[in-house]
C-alpha cells in the first residue's frame, strides 16, 4: 500500500509540486519496453512484486521522484498496441487502459453516451496531464479524491485484467480496496474497461469542490437517474474524497426509488448521502466541512440529472 500524503499531492512549503518534482531524482530502476501483454506480465511476475506499470506517469513519475516509491523495474507498457482503443458494442463502451484523459474527453461516443464521464474528465488536473494521464493508470492508483474511480463506480464498471495465470473481469465495486489500494495482483496489468450501457432517458449530474483549479477533490458527487412516467427507475449516485475509496450512496439511491424527482424527494437523498459518511479531518478540510458538501452536492447533480432526463424527454 502507498503510504498517504495529502500534503505532498498539492504543494510543499508553498512550492508547487511539480517544480520540486523537476528537481529531485528518482531512485534507480531497471526499465523495460513492453512490446506485448505477454511481455508485460512477463517482466511483471519475473520481478516479484517489485515492479511498476509504467502508463501516462502522472502519478507514477512525482511518487518517484518523492521517493514515496522505489520499484527496482519499471515496466513501460506505451508500446503495447491496441490498448488506447474507444469502441463501441451492443453492451456499451470498451476503453482500453491506454486511452488517455483528453482522448475520452473528446470521444463523441463517450460524449454521446456517457457525457457524466467526459464532464468529469475536464475537472482532472490540467490539460498537460490529460494529454498524458491515462484511464487505466488512474484507476490502478486509486487515489480516493480522483475523479474516474468515482465514475467507474457510478456506472458500474468492470474492470479487465490480465496476469500470468490469465485475464479476468473484476467488478469496480470490488476493484478500490482502499487507499490507492486495489484488487490487482502483483503480476497483473489492466487492459480494458467496459462501460455497460446506461437506459434511455438518463440524466447526470457531476460536481466537485476544489482549492484551486486542477486540485484534488475535497469532496466529488456525481449522479445518474433514469424516468419512466415522472418516476425514478434507477438512481446512482457516488461519492469521493470521503473515505478510503469511492463508494455508491446506496440508502440515498433507495430513497429516490420509485419517487417522482422533485424537491422533497432530492432534499430527502441528500441528507441521507450527507449522514451516511464518515470522512475524516485533514489539512485540506475537516470531516464537518465535507459532510456539508456532500449534502450540497448531492442536491446539485440530482437537479441537474432532472433537468437533464426532462430535456432527454422533451
Amino acid at each position: 500500500m502507498i503510504p498517504q500524503q495529502p500534503n505532498v499531492r498539492v504543494r510543499i512549503l508553498g512550492i508547487q509540486w511539480t517544480r520540486v518534482c523537476r528537481e529531485m531524482k528518482p531512485p534507480p530502476f531497471k526499465y523495460i519496453a513492453a512490446g506485448s501483454i505477454e511481455d508485460a506480465t512477463s517482466a511483471l511476475a519475473d520481478n516479484g512484486g517489485d515492479a511498476k506499470v509504467l502508463a501516462g506517469g502522472q502519478s507514477l513519475v512525482p511518487m518517484l521522484n518523492f521517493r514515496l516509491l522505489a520499484p527496482a523495474v519499471l515496466v513501460d507498457i506505451n508500446r503495447v498496441p491496441g490498448l488506447d482503443v474507444v469502441e463501441e458494442n451492443a453492451d456499451g463502451l470498451a476503453v482500453g487502459a491506454l486511452a488517455r484523459h483528453h482522448q475520452l474527453q473528446t470521444s463523441p461516443p463517450v460524449g454521446a453516451r456517457y457525457p457524466v464521464l467526459a464532464a468529469a474528465i475536464g475537472h482532472v488536473g490540467h490539460l498537460a496531464i490529460r494529454n498524458r494521464g491515462t484511464i487505466g493508470g488512474s484507476l490502478a492508483h486509486a487515489d480516493p479524491a480522483a475523479e474516474l474511480p468515482l465514475i467507474a463506480r457510478l456506472l458500474d464498471a468492470e474492470i479487465v485484467v490480465i496476469g500470468a495465470a490469465g485475464p479476468r473481469i473484476i467488478a469496480a465495486r470490488d476493484f478500490f480496496l482502499g487507499a490507492h489500494t486495489t484488487a490487482l495482483e502483483a503480476d497483473e496489468i489492466i487492459t480494458r474497461i467496459d462501460l455497460p450501457a446506461l437506459p434511455p432517458g438518463t440524466g447526470w449530474g457531476f460536481e466537485e469542490v476544489t482549492r484551486r483549479a486542477g486540485d484534488f477533490a475535497l469532496v466529488a458527487v456525481a449522479a445518474t437517474v433514469s424516468m419512466a412516467d415522472g418516476q425514478v427507475t434507477q438512481a446512482r449516485i457516488a461519492l469521493a474524497g470521503v473515505g478510503e475509496s469511492p463508494a455508491r450512496a446506496s440508502a440515498a439511491e433507495s430513497v429516490l426509488s420509485g419517487q417522482a424527482l422533485e424537491d422533497d424527494a432530492i432534499d430527502a437523498a441528500s441528507q441521507s448521502a450527507r449522514d451516511a459518511v464518515r470522512p475524516s479531518t485533514d489539512l485540506h478540510a475537516s470531516a464537518d466541512y465535507r459532510r456539508h458538501l456532500v449534502g450540497v452536492l448531492t442536491g446539485r447533480v440530482l437537479n441537474a440529472a432532472w433537468r437533464r432526463t426532462v430535456r432527454e424527454a422533451s
